[in-house]
């Protein structure tokens, strides 16, 4: 009976640990505001039930949710009922007066898709009791896209101004703002907007916390067909200007950044756990753009101890690497870089400087398993290096006992423990039979 039951409760610990995993996001996340934004592909896919759920969970959570959606594929359904065909430029509708009917149509039926579906409540389904809110109205102010490049765009419009003190009061009763890609003008006019576009400037002008953005692809891929994790702007420029098509989500998602909103996110609407994966977990799931490196390196504080024990315990359980106590740990945090992944300790260094002898020890290098792929200890090498320097200490040197080779191949030379600086050589572990490698610096 035992073994019938083990299973399950394997399955249950996995969840556990996720959940106590996921507790420092849910912190963090709470009151926050983001816009979700997705076309309507997303609707009419099998998987937007789930999505739905995931949405419903992050509004019980406390998270400010606005919702921005388009209808492309719903309107071309509707033009083609009627014969009609839209004439597109640059990657953009052309809207005619012939063609509004089926605009408007499409887009009352997505709004109602998405109304619809948050508002179930069936027993035993991820949505019982969940009573969510769901408001929608006339919260863009639109005005034509205008002549360009010789191309009468007539009804198709851009973002002109976003109500946000309307949303806002919305947000304030714990509902949640659902915006469409229809513009309205002060003269009574309707506008079929973009609704990248439209999440876009929703999200600077409500100064949202994020702007998650739903497409077909899981993210952006390199040539090697590799998901991309993470995204500078300027590297994301980069990428816009060597692509042979329009981005228009990475547009919207790199301009979203440069105007404050502090972090983008593109994933995919056709799996199943990409929203929550991508909140909830260190590495997402998709691609995330932001002004700067969401990994970094910096000087080591007091706060980070605990990060720190639990990169290097391992390791010393291993012995990779001399235990720390914790005492001593935070006694010599100021010797100490960290590799910072979002807010997890991912890898670390120390130098620690000896006087008298222009010699320095580096020390504890560790990288945290999952990311020993790519060249973070090269980097805590060179942070090192660079500190070392500046503090006059022309000799590096390390102990090891495994890792003879990385070090090697970064100019570490061969030595012997009576090279050491002589306060060394008195700790020097026989019984441990480190061996010792140096390096001049230049």
């Amino acid at each position: 009976m035992d073994n019938d039951l083990q299973p399950d409760r394997n399955l249950r610990d996995r969840n556990l640990d996720w959940f106590r995993s996921a507790a420092p996001y849910i912190n963090a996340h709470r009151n926050k505001t983001f816009v979700v934004a997705f076309g309507g592909e997303a609707v009419q896919h099998a998987n937007f039930i789930h999505l739905i759920h995931d949405i419903a969970l992050l509004n019980s959570l406390g998270i400010r949710l606005i919702l921005v959606h388009g209808s492309r594929p719903q309107i071309n359904a509707r033009l083609a009922e009627t014969h009609q065909q839209s004439q597109f430029a640059q990657g953009r509708r052309i809207s005619d007066n012939a063609a509004l009917p089926a605009i408007t149509q499409a887009c009352g039926y997505v709004r109602h898709r998405i109304e619809a579906a948050l508002s179930m409540g069936l027993a035993q389904s991820p949505m019982q009791g969940a009573d969510i809110k769901v408001i929608s109205g006339n919260f863009l102010t639109a005005r034509p896209y205008g002549v360009r490049d010789g191309v009468d765009y007539q009804l198709t419009g851009e973002v002109r101004k976003v109500n946000t003190d309307a949303i806002e009061k919305v947000l304030d009763h714990n509902s949640i703002s659902l915006i469409s890609h229809m513009g309205y003008s002060p003269t009574g006019e309707l506008f079929n907007c973009a609704w990248e576009e439209v999440a876009e400037a929703v999200s600077i002008q409500i100064n949202a916390d994020k702007l998650i953005i739903l497409d077909q692809a899981q993210g952006l891929f390199d040539q090697h067909n590799q998901l991309i994790r993470e995204l500078t702007t300027t590297e994301a420029k980069t990428l816009l200007t060597n692509e042979q098509h329009p981005l228009p989500h990475l547009d919207a998602a790199v301009r979203a950044c440069k105007q404050g909103v502090a972090r983008c996110h593109l994933l995919s609407f056709e799996n199943q756990d990409s929203l929550l994966k991508e909140l909830f977990t260190l590495d997402g799931s998709g691609t995330l753009l932001a002004n700067e490196s969401y990994e970094k390196v910096r000087q080591a504080t007091i706060n980070d101890v605990g990060g720190l024990l639990e990169l290097i315990e391992p390791l010393e359980e291993e012995g990779l690497l001399v235990r720390r106590p914790r005492k001593l740990l935070e006694t010599e945090i100021d010797q100490f870089v960290v590799i910072e992944r979002g807010d997890a300790i991912i890898g670390c260094a120390a130098l620690y400087p000896f006087a008298n002898s222009s010699s320095g020890e580096l020390a504890c290098v560790a990288v945290h398993p999952d990311y020993r792929q790519g060249k973070r200890g090269d980097t805590l090498l060179e942070h090192i290096e660079k500190r070392a320097q500046t503090l006059n200490v022309k000799k590096l040197f390390v102990l090891t006992t495994r890792t003879s080779h990385w070090f090697q191949e970064r100019g570490f030379k061969p030595a012997e423990p009576d090279q050491l600086p002589a306060q060394k050589q008195k700790l020097y572990n026989f019984q441990r039979n480190s061996k010792v490698f140096l390096k001049r610096l230049v």
